[in-house]
């Protein structure tokens, strides 16, 4: 099923696509992705839904993480688990709240750093052109070119200001503008680290339910979170390009790494103060 999801996810995206045929040694596919036809089909700029998977998937990451570390802790110091559905939802909401507002001012304060030296850019192409060019030609006579190449090619991105400010932008200051919007990342990323997040308390919110649940709290918990660890992991695919099997246990391993230090902390705890048992 992930295979089929991701095999979905990469047919919407011909670079993902040529890349996955020319690791496979699909020349002739990797040819066929760029014909002319197949290129003129390319969108471009990124879907509405494509600017946030990465907030989503390392929102999903941090929240599951931090949430089952905290757990782990409680159960390691044998305290009662309606502590750990008190810690957990408290630690969940505020951490993702908190997380939330960083993403968001993070963003925000990128997006206005490079507008602020765009409008630099632009007022130095209207009022020394010649200086900005001349930086244009450096630029590109240090990647090698010269003689009638590069003066052409200098011509040509001076002829029009916005191609001749975004030039500036990438080749001297490597900024490169984005459109995401820094309320709607920060939305994705709260919402995100909270699902995740919540998957861990799920057999200790609904214990009371099931007997099942009641006797076995941590260890559903444990088997709950180690799925949602393997799922989240494997996703990442869909940013990093990694293997999803290979994304789905360096997940499953660090998040299993945090939950196992926190139960040890947590028993080490219990066994040297005395903590009552509520």
């Amino acid at each position: 099923m992930l295979r089929t999801l991701f095999s979905f996810v990469n047919s919407k995206s011909r670079p993902k696509r040529a890349s996955e045929a020319f690791k496979k040694g699909d020349l002739e596919t990797h040819k066929k992705l760029h014909s002319p036809n197949e290129i003129g089909k390319e969108p471009w700029h990124k879907t509405e839904q494509g600017k946030y998977i990465g907030q989503a998937v390392y929102g999903a990451s941090d929240g599951i993480v931090t949430t089952f570390a905290a757990i782990s802790g409680i159960a390691g110091a044998n305290l009662n688990p309606k502590i750990a559905i008190i810690v957990g939802l408290a630690n969940l909401f505020a951490d993702g709240i908190s997380m939330a507002i960083g993403d968001y001012l993070s963003e925000k304060s990128e997006r206005e750093y490079i507008l602020a030296e765009k409008e630099r850019e632009m007022w130095e192409v209207e009022h020394m052109p010649e200086a900005e060019k001349l930086e244009v030609k450096e630029i590109y006579k240090a990647k090698g070119l010269s003689g009638e190449k590069l003066n052409n090619l200098v011509d040509a991105i001076t002829s029009n200001k916005e191609i001749w400010v975004q030039t500036m932008l990438h080749e001297e200051l490597g900024l490169f503008e984005d459109d995401t919007n820094p309320l709607k990342s920060a939305v994705v990323t709260f919402l995100s680290f909270v699902i995740a997040g919540f998957m861990p308390l799920i057999a200790y919110v609904f214990a009371s339910q099931w007997a099942f649940l009641l006797q076995n709290q941590f260890l559903i918990s444990c088997i709950i979170t180690g799925i949602t660890l393997f799922f989240v992991g494997a996703l990442r695919q869909i940013v990093t390009g990694v293997k999803w099997y290979k994304g789905g246990f360096e997940m499953l391993l660090v998040g299993g790494l945090s939950a196992a230090v926190a139960y040890l902390i947590g028993w080490m705890l219990e066994k040297i103060v005395s903590i009552p048992a509520l």
